[in-house]
């Protein structure tokens, strides 16, 4: 199969910017539908999950459309998934805004916080600090820059792989105030807290990137 065949679904679940997201995916030669549709999410190569505003209104706007029981019976099945912005943020364990608590989807431990910075929200480009192995970011030098607007992130990574036979996820830091998580690769299951599709030409190699583990 081609790269240009290769199906990208961005879930429409009302919020994220899908428009960009399908320019930046058609840019990388994938053919893109933004759709909510059950069916076309799951038989989908890839899954795109974008996200802009709040953590909770997030979550209910992906339940709504089953969007996490899809999330979670694609990444049984291996099948690729990408959140991006709080689209990566509802793939935690919960999050909490204004003092209140919000369950996400629980792919990961981990709680989305307010960022702690002298400047909120962080809006603008930053570079990032990836393993030396990472897929995600391969051939993008150190120095590359993303574009990020967030005022919430998750601080601190909370998933030890004591097990030598588990693959640990490989997690990216940027820092804006303070240290926090700009990325995580986690089998078929990666998420960044900037925007790809903003990001030019970094963001179009790393949506390749991504592209490029779709199975044949």
């Amino acid at each position: 199969m081609s790269k240009a065949a290769r199906k990208v679904v961005v879930l429409d679940y009302g919020f994220g910017n899908v428009r960009s997201a399908e320019r930046a995916l058609a840019r990388v030669g994938a053919d893109v539908e933004i759709t909510a549709d059950f069916d076309e999410a799951m038989n989908a190569d890839g899954l795109l999950v974008p996200g802009v505003g709040a953590f909770a209104a997030c979550m209910a706007g992906l339940k709504a459309v089953r969007g996490e029981w899809i999330i979670g019976r694609r990444l049984s099945g291996g099948r690729p998934v990408m959140g991006i912005c709080v689209g990566m943020q509802i793939l935690f364990e919960k999050g909490v805004e204004h003092g209140v608590t919000t369950e996400g989807c629980d792919e990961w431990p981990g709680t989305v916080e307010p960022l702690r910075a002298p400047v909120v929200p962080h809006m603008g480009w930053n570079t990032v600090k990836a393993p030396e192995d990472s897929r995600l970011f391969a051939g993008l030098d150190a120095d590359a820059r993303f574009y990020f607007v967030h005022s919430y992130a998750v601080r601190s990574w909370e998933l030890e792989t004591a097990n030598p036979t588990i693959r640990a996820p490989k997690v990216t830091w940027a820092t804006h105030g303070e240290p926090f998580v700009a990325a995580v690769e986690n089998g078929p299951l990666w998420a960044t807290q900037f925007h790809p599709e903003k990001s030019g030409d970094a963001g179009a190699q790393l949506l390749t990137n991504w592209l490029d583990t779709f199975k044949d």
